[in-house]
């Protein structure tokens, strides 16, 4: 059991209908609102049209079109300008976790002087933040509940992982009915990167019986909720359970006392969706079979035996290896299933830049701290058994 320091100053509002509290939530923060949002979702939602007539005494400013994979230049830096510019007093985030990571790469660039990368790039501390509420469209990422948030930087190929205790939301507003009208390629893929999100936390040196049971349940959870979101995208039930545990996710609430996970499947999507801008879930559920069965030996053994029985409920008589390999497996078939590409051929990544891939991922991920670590030589034959 691994000594913590924790502490979760967001706000949830969860539920149907939760909206209304909006100007409550707004009314201490300020009157000149930067609304972020991405290509137009919430327009269709009527949710737009919502925010403004509930925020009708507000000052607010637009910063839309915020992508998937979100990016510095222009996305980050246009809202750093406008919140300087108008003297922005809080942001509100309407969308994805996307448009919430920019949001929150936003909120301490414009309280800094010098140029924002600094601060996503760990160059300098921010001293400062804007205030951040949201309004979730989209249950993957967590955002909603920590405060990092992961930004894009074209020209080089970076995409970093952005985490200070100064962005973590004031208030998340979650209303399972707004996740109604997400894609199936989108809903699968949330389910994905929640998953993920999990096992990272799950598959660790040191873990106790208690977050075992998290996850396993978190796990169980995401897969049978996320069959249901794709059948009936109106089921409430199903969606509203899967945004409870999509939130959960990055909170570190999972893995409280575990050990440090050190992210590898993370640290290797990160560069997929850099280099080639593809699906974020996508990318994690190809590489996270190939991870599993790479890092597979008589060390990791009894965790991916305890994986195996515990979410998947395979027989505990069979042989350890049996019941690994089968885990393993059945990760790969339940991806598959809800409609995920599962090789990186299919999302247009071949192999003629996996080396350069595998080389930028061993410089900046840090990945010789992960649960096993991992070289560049290992990176590279994860990324080529995912082709």
């Amino acid at each position: 059991m691994q000594n913590f320091d924790y502490q979760t100053p967001t706000r949830l509002i969860f539920g149907k209908d939760v909206i209304s509290s909006l100007p409550d939530v707004m009314k201490p923060l300020g009157k000149k609102v930067l609304m972020t949002y991405g290509s137009g979702s919430i327009k269709k939602l009527g949710l737009y049209d919502k925010v403004k007539e509930l925020l009708a005494n507000y000052e607010i400013y637009e910063l839309s079109d915020i992508q998937p994979n979100p990016k510095y230049d222009p996305s980050v830096l246009d809202g750093v300008r406008i919140c300087k510019e108008k003297k922005i007093d809080v942001i509100l985030s309407v969308g994805g976790g996307s448009v919430l990571d920019c949001s929150k790469a936003i909120a301490a660039g414009a309280t800094y002087e010098g140029e924002p990368w600094d601060l996503i790039s760990y160059k300098v501390k921010a001293k400062a933040a804007l205030p951040i509420v949201d309004i979730l469209t989209l249950a993957a990422t967590g955002s909603e509940y920590d405060c990092g948030g992961v930004i894009s930087r074209t020209e080089t190929n970076d995409k970093i992982g952005y985490v200070d205790s100064l962005l973590f939301p004031v208030c998340s507003i979650l209303d399972p009915v707004y996740t109604f009208t997400v894609s199936k390629k989108q809903t699968a893929a949330g389910c994905a990167d929640a998953m993920n999100h999990i096992m990272e936390q799950y598959f660790t040196e040191d873990t106790t019986l208690l977050n075992d049971g998290f996850c396993e349940a978190g796990l169980k959870s995401l897969m049978v909720n996320a069959k249901k979101c794709l059948e009936n995208p109106e089921d409430y039930t199903a969606r509203a359970e899967m945004m409870q545990a999509c939130t959960y996710g990055c909170n570190g609430i999972y893995a409280l006392g575990n050990s440090a996970s050190g992210w590898p499947c993370h640290g290797m999507e990160h560069a997929l969706s850099a280099y080639y801008d593809i699906t974020h879930g996508e990318g994690l559920a190809i590489l996270t079979p190939r991870w599993m069965k790479h890092i597979l030996s008589d060390r990791t053994l009894e965790r991916f035996v305890k994986y195996g029985v515990n979410v998947f409920g395979i027989d505990s008589s069979f042989e350890p290896y049996e019941i690994a390999e089968k885990a393993i497996e059945e990760t790969y078939h339940f991806f598959e299933s809800i409609g995920i590409p599962m090789h990186l051929k299919d999302v247009g990544i071949d192999e003629s830049r996996l080396s350069e891939m595998a080389h930028h991922i061993a410089v900046n991920e840090g990945l010789e701290s992960a649960y096993v670590p991992l070289s560049e030589q290992d990176i590279l034959d994860i990324l080529k058994a995912s082709l």
